[in-house]
């Protein structure tokens, strides 16, 4: 469709954690630190891993808890080095089908929310069932990078 895309994602690993109680963009802040932190060395191998986009965040309908997390490169995901900061997990996402919008600029939360809410409402208008309770939202670009920058927010297909 013109405004959103159906995607199929493989099962794969990702590294995450989960900031309670903060805004999303403080714990969007939080979190990225801590991953990266991951990526830099903070693992049990002491391994250096190269930063891959997505960097995505879980956010819940009526929760103050996100899940922040980056994908973890395909060189690793068989075996990704644990991580030595007990508030950091590797967790494997299903295959799943998502329904994403792609929008630029540089996305706030309030952004995030604006265009979650329009593909949920393009989403029921066209009879596509999908997981309501949550999305993700996924950002692909360095805070420096600022031309053409790439956002999108996901819902998964019921």
């Amino acid at each position: 469709a013109k405004d959103y895309e159906l995607r199929q994602y493989e099962t794969a690993k990702w590294v995450s954690t989960v900031i309670r109680g903060e805004t999303q963009k403080e714990a969007m802040r939080q979190g990225f630190w801590k991953l990266f932190h991951y990526i830099q060395g903070k693992n049990e191998r002491e391994m250096k891993i190269d930063m891959t986009v997505p960097v995505t965040c879980l956010v819940k309908s009526g929760c103050t808890d996100f899940k922040i997390s980056f994908f973890v490169p395909f060189e690793h995901q068989d075996c990704p080095p644990q991580p030595t900061d007990s508030d950091v997990f590797i967790e494997e996402r299903k295959a799943a089908a998502l329904f994403v919008r792609s929008f630029g600029g540089f996305a706030s939360p309030e952004k995030y929310a604006e265009e979650a809410d329009a593909l949920a409402r393009t989403l029921r208008n066209r009879g596509q069932p999908f997981h309501e309770d949550f999305f993700y939202t996924a950002g692909y670009d360095s805070p420096f990078k600022v031309f053409n920058r790439h956002n999108e927010v996901w819902y998964f297909k019921k």
